[in-house]
């Protein structure tokens, strides 16, 4: 009778574990895009200063050609007065500019 409580204490301890263990990997949460938004925040991507594979890396949505187009804008009107004179940008709009505009800057 002894060696059965003992199996079944034992058994119970190890089920319990291990439905611990379990929940506590389901309860993790992604690290990778808070951090990614934190540093963002930290660190804005300057409108000004930025080259075409900066921005092109960086921004939602905004692959090599609206980069150039960044840059170019940027070339010929000069430096950004804010983050909505981007409108202004062929190819760029308003929901393009929504997504990124937290991690913008002209400072």
């Amino acid at each position: 009778m002894f060696k059965n409580t003992l199996q079944a204490l034992l058994f119970t301890t190890l089920a319990s574990a291990s439905l611990l263990v379990s929940a506590n990997e389901s309860a993790k949460t992604p690290v990778g895009e808070p951090v990614a938004q934190q540093v963002a925040e930290l660190n804005p991507i300057n409108l000004n200063t930025a080259d075409v594979e900066t921005l092109q890396r960086e921004l939602a949505g905004v692959g090599a050609v609206k980069a150039q187009a960044i840059v170019s804008y940027r070339d010929t009107h000069g430096e950004f007065a804010s983050v909505d004179e981007l409108l202004e940008v062929k190819g760029i709009g308003e929901s393009l500019l929504d997504r990124n505009r937290d991690k913008l800057t002209v400072q």
